[in-house]
C-alpha cells in the first residue's frame, strides 16, 4: 500500500474552484466536482491539472478533467475540454493546492498504526519515531533522529544523528548522514506582495545503496517525486531540490546544488560547490569539474567546467587565449 503523507480534501466543487482563482470557466457546470488536483503527466478522469505555457500538452486528457491554463494554451487543447482560464497559471497552482491538500493535524496523526520495527533494529537516544513508520531489518537510527508519520526505512539503513525524514521512502542500505533533512517541502511558491507557498504532494523515494551526507538537505516533489538512482552518493552539504531525478551510481562532491525539476543520467560525476539549474537534461557519464555553473542541458559523455559550463577543450582553449601568455 502507498503510504499517505497528506490529507487529501478532494472531490472539490466548480464553483469552490472558480471563486478561488480569477478565471474564465469553459464547459465547467456548476455539477463538476474533481476528486484530486495533479500534474499533467498524472491526469486521469475527474481529476484538476494545470499546464504552463512552455510544457507540452501530449496525449489528450480525458475530456472529463479540468484544466488550468492561459487563453494561449486553451486554443490548443480540444474544444470540449473543461478549461479554467487565468491569467497566471503558477498564481493559481498555488491557490489550488491549498484548497486540495492539507497536513494532518495531531488529532488525525493518532488514527495511524503505531510504528513497526523489523529484527535487529538499533534505536538511540531521543529518537523521535511517528505513527504509521515501517522499519525494515537491521536498521539504525542514531541519537536525536526524528522519522515522521508513515515513512519507509528498508532493510539495513543507517540514519545520523539529527537528521529528520519526512514524507520518504527508502530502500534497503541506505546511508543519511547526521544532520540531514530529507523530505521537507521544496522552494515553490507564488511570488507577489502576499507570497503563496504551493502544497509539495510529491514523495523523496531513495533507491537502495544511496548515501546521503551529513548536513545535506533533498526536497519532496510538488506534484512528482524526488528520485535519487540505486548506488548513487551525495557528499555533505549538497541540497537537490523539488522533483529532481538522479540515475544510478552517480556522485557528487560536497556543496553542489541541484535546481528543482533537473533530470540527471546515471554515473554523473560532480566536482564541489556545482550548480546545475532547474528543468534542464543531464545525460549518462557526464563529467562536471568543481565549481562549474550549468545552465543548459548536456549529452551523454561530455565533460564539462566553467560558468556557464562549457566543453572543457572549448573551456581550456579559451583560458589559454586569455592567460597562456600571462
Amino acid at each position: 500500500m502507498v503510504p499517505s503523507f497528506f490529507k487529501k480534501l478532494g472531490p472539490i466543487s466548480s464553483n469552490l474552484i472558480k471563486s478561488s482563482i480569477d478565471c474564465k470557466a469553459i464547459n465547467v457546470s456548476k455539477d463538476d466536482y474533481f476528486d484530486t488536483f495533479v500534474s499533467m503527466s498524472n491526469v486521469s478522469n475527474n481529476v484538476l491539472t494545470f499546464l504552463y505555457d512552455n510544457e507540452e500538452i501530449g496525449n489528450n486528457s480525458p475530456l472529463n478533467c479540468g484544466v488550468i491554463c492561459t487563453e494561449k494554451k486553451a486554443n490548443k487543447l480540444n474544444p470540449s475540454q473543461k478549461k479554467f482560464i487565468v491569467r497566471n497559471v503558477q498564481e493559481s497552482v498555488a491557490k489550488i493546492s491549498n484548497i486540495f491538500y492539507r497536513d494532518y493535524t495531531e488529532k488525525e496523526k493518532l488514527n495511524f498504526d503505531d510504528p513497526v520495527f523489523g529484527k535487529n533494529c538499533e534505536i538511540g537516544n531521543n529518537v523521535t519515531i511517528e505513527k504509521g513508520v515501517i522499519i525494515g531489518k537491521n536498521v539504525k537510527i542514531n541519537h536525536g533522529a526524528v522519522v515522521k508519520i508513515n515513512c519507509i526505512i528498508g532493510d539495513g539503513s543507517i540514519i545520523g544523528s539529527n537528521s529528520v525524514i519526512s514524507n520518504s521512502i527508502l530502500g534497503e542500505n541506505i546511508y543519511i548522514g547526521n544532520n540531514a533533512s530529507i523530505g521537507q517541502r521544496g522552494f515553490g511558491f507564488f511570488l507577489s506582495k502576499k507570497n503563496i507557498n504551493i502544497y509539495h504532494i510529491g514523495r523523496v523515494l531513495l533507491h537502495s545503496n544511496v548515501s546521503i551526507g551529513a548536513g545535506c538537505t533533498i526536497d519532496r516533489g510538488s506534484f512528482s517525486d524526488t528520485i535519487i538512482g540505486e548506488d548513487t552518493y551525495l557528499d555533505n552539504l549538497c541540497h537537490v531540490a523539488h522533483n529532481v531525478e538522479i540515475g544510478n551510481n552517480s556522485a557528487f562532491a560536497a556543496m553542489t546544488g541541484i535546481a528543482g525539476s533537473a533530470k540527471i543520467g546515471s554515473y554523473v560525476l560532480t566536482g564541489g560547490q556545482v550548480g546545475i539549474a532547474g528543468h534542464i537534461k543531464i545525460g549518462n557519464n557526464v563529467h562536471i569539474a568543481a565549481k562549474s555553473g550549468v545552465f543548459q542541458s548536456i549529452d551523454d559523455g561530455e565533460t564539462v567546467m566553467g560558468n556557464p559550463a562549457i566543453n572543457k577543450y572549448k573551456f581550456i582553449k579559451n583560458y589559454k587565449k586569455l592567460y597562456g601568455k600571462k
